[in-house]
């Protein structure tokens, strides 16, 4: 699965509105995931990132964001259709 530029930057806000809604600091995400900064802000802006850790920021975020009582944005390419092929491809 490669995306293209737009998908790369709808992927990128969609992340960081959930980084907003969830109230977690960066500080926070590295200890939830236990990421360096430098795998993390990879991973947050998908440059060079590495496609499982995309989906798993996806759906820690998203989890955070309901655990915190809000709704989350709703992904537009790493929707729950594309998951099934991000788990063969990507082993997620």
């Amino acid at each position: 699965m490669s995306l293209d530029r737009a998908q790369v930057a709808r992927t990128v806000a969609e992340l960081q509105a959930n980084l907003e809604r969830s109230g977690l600091s960066s500080a926070d995400l590295r200890r939830l995931t236990g990421w360096t900064q430098p795998r993390l802000a990879t991973t947050l802006t998908v440059n060079g990132a590495d496609p499982a850790d995309v989906w798993r920021l996806r759906d820690l975020l998203e989890q955070e964001v309901v655990d915190a009582g809000r709704e989350p944005v709703g992904f537009s390419v790493l929707t729950e259709r594309a998951r099934a092929s991000a788990s063969a491809w990507f082993g997620i």
